[in-house]
């Protein structure tokens, strides 16, 4: 198969054939040197000497010929042919420029013979205008594989005005919260994790197995569990978040299934090897659930509720509500919605087909609700990420986000993004762009969100699931589940914030599925459902520091980090949405050093 790259006009032309003048070698040295340190060029994988980062060592002193290759065959390379577009004049003066640097002599001989074998591998690549055949079905598809035409034929999805619609939640049942279990110390820093069941991928015959569900604290100095409680077997459920209250008095667990049937209507059935844990999905998951209260200090139980749905996901909003988002609701349930602590009533919330589709999380900067949104209810969550990494769906309708204002429950804004399922929405501090990756197609996508612009979408590893970004906002770190593509990942991606470039390929545990900027802005923890651990990484060295065995190695969901101050009064600091109550390490405002 032949590749054709089209040349754009060149970023400058020079007049090699005199470059045995002294001012012109030296204008060619100036031009290499201007293209090496290019925002988006070569210093950022081999370094500002050449010496090698993430890409190797260039001071050998490569060949035009050679760059050529590496950005016809190189996937890593399509950013720097996208960004930079490097004509033979300067690949010219990119590879004199580095050999030069590195003591390394250029004769007007290589000068001639690099253009002459440059110019025969653009005519090589050239157009040989031979016609293949092409179906109907091709030339389809040949219309719209372009995913410009997608944001070409955008139309909107959710209805206009406000969606806001309400749900009155019921108390099933109180309990006594029995006896003080965890006392905090003044000043200091405690983690909260859900925990489920032993996880699947724990072999060690010594741990003590578990099937319940459980509440675990741990010191996030010491990075050591504390203590934990177990719930009643009779209020066990299907655990895939961790919320507080954000004083830290109340932990929100999943509870019981209510015992409605099954919501089967327009779900396809699970597709043979979407992996270990989906066939869960295709029953438990697709079952309303009660919600839990659990007092923060005694790990046990207080009050049973209704929502009207099986909570997904949950995060603390503007230091108030918490935002879930569920799995699947009641005919009359909400999809998205916010929950008072306080009076654990719903302030409102809204449905998916008011959305245009079906909904899978939602994230928020605490101001607005971003949702992330599946094309149609053809399987939605559970199989779609499945059906595209088996090859069994060729394409699918686009995936989008859609931004919610909460003041009236108006969808301001959809993002269509590249890729298939979304799986989490990371937001920057300023608001002014988001992250997205995406499980089926095995990339993360950043858009611009008050252009709707896509700046970027880069490859990760399998099925990524959840994100986050270091303290500085330069790197994006990409936690590789294996969501829902019939594998277990078990690898982290860190990728250049401003470029998309890959920066490395972190090892880690099976499963992860959550990885967060600890509060002390120097740490990430990543929560691995699979072997039920958290580990933890230095944000600057990328190396391992710790891993934290959960009680029974229950699989690990969610995270949330609580201070206790002087007096003992806690708030929550971190959760799986954001920083939270004045803690924010983008802005230098950290906790638990």
């Amino acid at each position: 198969m032949k590749f054709k790259l089209v040349f754009l006009i060149s970023i400058a032309t020079y007049p090699i054939y005199i470059f045995g003048q002294e001012q012109a070698w030296e204008e060619l040295l100036e031009k290499g040197e201007q293209l090496y340190f290019e925002d988006v060029s070569c210093w950022v994988c081999h370094g500002d000497n050449a010496e090698g980062r993430v890409g190797p060592s260039l001071q050998y002193g490569p060949t035009p010929m050679m760059m050529q290759d590496q950005l016809d065959s190189n996937p890593q390379m399509a950013v720097v042919v996208a960004e930079l577009n490097p004509s033979i004049d300067d690949l010219i003066a990119l590879a004199s420029y580095i050999a030069d640097s590195n003591g390394h002599e250029v004769t007007h001989t290589d000068l001639q013979g690099w253009r002459a074998g440059l110019e025969l591998m653009a005519a090589n690549k050239q157009d040989n205008d031979t016609d293949f055949f092409l179906t109907e079905r091709d030339l389809l598809v040949m219309q719209i594989q372009d995913f410009q035409t997608v944001i070409d034929d955008w139309q909107r999805r959710a209805e206009p005005g406000s969606l806001k619609r309400e749900y009155e939640v019921e108390v099933i049942e109180t309990y006594d919260p029995g006896d003080i279990k965890f006392t905090p110390e003044p000043n200091s820093l405690y983690f909260y994790e859900n925990t489920g069941a032993t996880a699947r991928r724990v072999y060690d015959a010594s741990i003590e197995r578990t099937d319940l569900n459980q509440v675990v604290v741990g010191n996030a100095t010491s990075r050591e569990v504390v203590t934990s409680g177990k719930m009643p077997r009779e209020l066990t459920g299907a655990v895939h978040t961790t919320v507080l209250t954000p004083d830290g008095k109340y932990v929100y667990i999943i509870g019981p299934t209510t015992g409605l049937p099954q919501m089967t209507q327009g779900v396809t059935p699970s597709p043979a090897g979407m992996g270990m844990g989906m066939s869960v999905g295709s029953t438990v998951l697709r079952s309303t659930a009660t919600l839990l209260k659990v007092d923060a200090f005694t790990l046990q139980p207080i009050k049973q509720l209704a929502v009207g749905g099986r909570m997904h996901h949950a995060q603390i909003f503007q230091d108030k509500y918490i935002l879930i988002d569920t799995f699947v609701s009641d005919p009359d349930g909400l999809d998205i919605f916010l929950l008072d602590p306080v009076t654990d009533k719903i302030i409102g919330g809204v449905r998916s087909e008011d959305l245009g589709g079906s909904t899978y999380t939602a994230f928020t900067d605490d101001e607005f609700i971003y949702v992330l949104m599946q094309p149609g209810n053809d399987g939605g969550s559970i199989v779609s990420a499945a059906y595209t990494a088996s090859g069994q769906h060729a394409a699918w309708r686009p995936f989008w986000v859609a931004k919610i204002d909460p003041e009236t429950w108006e969808v301001i804004a959809e993002y269509p993004y590249r890729g298939y399922r979304g799986d989490w929405i990371v937001i920057d501090n300023s608001g002014e762009n988001i992250f997205v990756p995406a499980a089926g197609s095995a990339n993360v996508t950043k858009v611009n969100t008050s252009t709707g612009a896509i700046e970027w979408s880069s490859a990760v590893g399998m099925g990524p699931y959840g994100a986050t970004l270091n303290a500085d906002e330069t790197e994006l770190w990409v936690a590789n589940k294996g969501e829902g593509v019939g594998g277990v990942g078990r690898t982290i991606t860190v990728v250049d914030v401003a470029s998309g470039r890959q920066l490395e390929t972190v090892f880690s545990g099976y499963g992860i599925d959550h990885v967060l900027l600890s509060p002390n802005g120097k740490e990430m923890w990543a929560t691995s459902n699979a072997e039920g651990r958290i580990y933890v990484f230095d944000a600057m060295t990328r190396e391992q520091i710790k891993t934290i065995d959960m009680p029974n190695r229950g699989n690990a969901h969610g995270l949330v980090w609580v201070y206790y101050d002087e007096e003992g009064e806690g708030k929550v600091v971190r959760d799986q949405g954001n920083f939270h109550n004045g803690i924010n390490p983008f802005d230098g405002f950290t906790v638990g050093n």
